[in-house]
């Protein structure tokens, strides 16, 4: 596989005598090209791809030591070209073996329009676009992601505490694809955001409950977009496809529209790029919500509030499975035809057979919602935004017992984790008939780590279920990165007859698995809900 190559040496110091605002337009000397907006911005972009000065109304944003750049800087692989490829657009080109990297700017707009194709993976395992930008610049960042007066990593290198114990991280910034369309750093005066408009997302893999790394405030301010990445990577990548188009976006403070018209990418002669006509456009009479994932593309939609109909966006041609979910748990599937230029209607039902949907007949107790989530659950407000160890989450081990019918839902914990809260009981009152008969424990997880899965005992021993096979989770830290996202498993317990009793029993879950790690890194599943029937 060619490989990207990290940029070692320092630019010379000339690289950051302050540009000259001028007229609309772009100037190449001794292998910098300086590109200026004719509004206000203006940045040079050096032989290797990087870009090394950013100004935008007299106010410099670039970091020194640090540049904005693709995955972690191309180096000298890269081969950078620039042109004037229409009266509006000046357009920047970095190709390698194994990408091309589009910069466009568009006269008299502060926007400098990305997109990304590739034909294999870089060889660090992701596909990412970092601004490292000044931080006295834009020192409004995500505040769990800054880590500014940390006292050193609570886990990895990536996971930091502060003195007070509250804990920060990158991952920490990360909002699921769906909800993420615009995420930004402001100062004085000024704001810098990522904006991925339209059907940027559908290149990227995991979905639309994807999260990923957005903001880290570090000695720079970083604003990232993870276009892909093995952080609890839950779909396979997709390569020679063109990510994006996305953009750059620089304003004097507030938030810029996610709808920018990227249109104009068409004549420009984009590796990868489908304009509109190219594609096709998908309606559903269902209510619930959609994703709709193909080898190389994804997308998904919400029902509109008009008439809860799915309106896809305008999709490449292809054939997709269609999925349905209640919230986050997938209910639903079917396959759909996209042509290009075409429109078409397909229905898409909830398949209860499994009874995702609504809970199985002869049902005893419910724990949580089975909709793919930890929602209700202790700390699961808590876990997207800090480390499982940060003294504003709720203690795990204050009780490690649930009665059902007088505990509330928010003292079961979000988290097993064998060397934590495990095991853990629930008790629960039956009534002879209720005991004598056979029953079904079915628990939902969300996520697994470290092959953790969970193993029964009733009564003390009276039965305990065989260990299970663990689930096929992503093999990545998840929970105490801030994402409970996983696959979606229920794992389901045949109780013979008589292991319960009329009155009072105890069901133990035990987090099993051949790993023997500490504390928060030790084997555990999220918690989706917990029936018996």
């Amino acid at each position: 596989m060619a490989k990207a190559l990290l940029i070692l040496a320092a630019l010379a110091a000339c690289a950051f005598v302050a540009p000259v605002e001028a007229a609309f337009g772009f100037t190449t000397s001794s292998g910098t090209t300086q590109v200026d907006s004719g509004a206000g911005l203006v940045f040079r972009v050096s032989s290797t791809c990087d870009i090394n000065s950013i100004l935008f109304n007299g106010i410099q944003l670039q970091d020194s030591s640090k540049f904005t750049h693709l995955i972690s800087g191309l180096g000298s692989t890269a081969t950078v070209s620039a042109k004037q490829a229409d009266t509006n657009t000046i357009l920047v080109t970095c190709t390698t073996s194994i990408l091309t990297h589009y910069m466009a700017v568009r006269k008299n707009v502060n926007n400098i329009h990305l997109g990304t194709f590739i034909s294999e993976e870089p060889s660090i395992g992701e596909l990412r676009f970092i601004a490292r930008l000044k931080k006295p610049a834009v020192p409004n960042g995500v505040p769990a992601s800054d880590l500014a007066g940390n006292v050193g990593a609570v886990e990895g290198s990536d996971v930091f505490k502060l003195s007070n114990g509250q804990t920060r991280s990158k991952f920490y910034s990360s909002v699921n694809f769906i909800n993420d369309q615009v995420h930004g750093v402001t100062g004085s005066g000024v704001g810098v955001y990522m904006v991925m408009p339209g059907t940027a997302y559908e290149s990227s893999s995991g979905g639309q409950f994807f999260r990923d790394i957005n903001n880290q405030g570090s000695d720079q301010q970083e604003l990232y977009w993870q276009m892909n990445s093995g952080h609890t990577q839950t779909e396979a990548y997709r390569t020679n496809v063109l990510f994006g188009p996305y953009a750059l976006v620089f304003t004097t403070g507030a938030a810029p529209s996610a709808s920018i018209d990227m249109s104009f990418f068409g004549p420009l002669g984009i590796k990868g790029f489908v304009n509109t006509a190219g594609r096709g456009y998908r309606e559903s009479h269902r209510t619930r919500h959609l994703s709709l994932p193909v080898k190389l593309a994804q997308y998904w939609c919400n029902p509109r509030a008009s008439d809860q109909r799915y309106a896809s966006p305008y999709m490449k041609p292809g054939t997709y499975t269609v999925t349905l979910y209640k919230n986050q748990l997938e209910v639903g599937t079917g396959t759909g035809v996209v042509t290009a230029g075409g429109t078409t209607t397909f229905d898409i039902a909830a398949n209860n057979a499994a009874n995702l949907v609504t809970p199985p007949s002869g049902l005893i107790f419910q724990i949580g919602e089975l909709d793919g989530t930890p929602s209700g659950y202790l700390n699961a407000d808590k876990l997207p935004t800090m480390h499982p160890s940060d003294v504003r989450m709720s203690s795990w081990t204050a009780t490690k017992q649930f009665t059902v019918g007088s505990s509330a839902v928010n003292t079961f914990p979000a988290v097993l984790w064998k060397s934590v809260n495990s095991p853990y009981r629930i008790v629960c009152t039956l009534t002879a008939a209720q005991a004598s008969a056979a029953r079904t424990l079915r628990i939902g997880i969300t996520l697994a780590f470290a092959g953790g899965r969970p193993q029964i005992n009733v009564n003390n021993g009276k039965w305990s279920s065989p260990i299970p096979s663990p689930s096929t989770q992503p093999d990545s830290r998840g929970i105490t990165r801030g994402t409970f996202r996983g696959n979606n498993v229920q794992f389901t317990y045949a109780i013979p007859a008589n292991s319960f009793v009329a009155g009072s029993n105890t069901i133990d879950i035990n987090v099993v698995s051949g790993s023997s790690r500490e504390t928060f890194l030790s084997p555990n599943f999220v918690v989706d809900a917990i029936q018996l029937y």
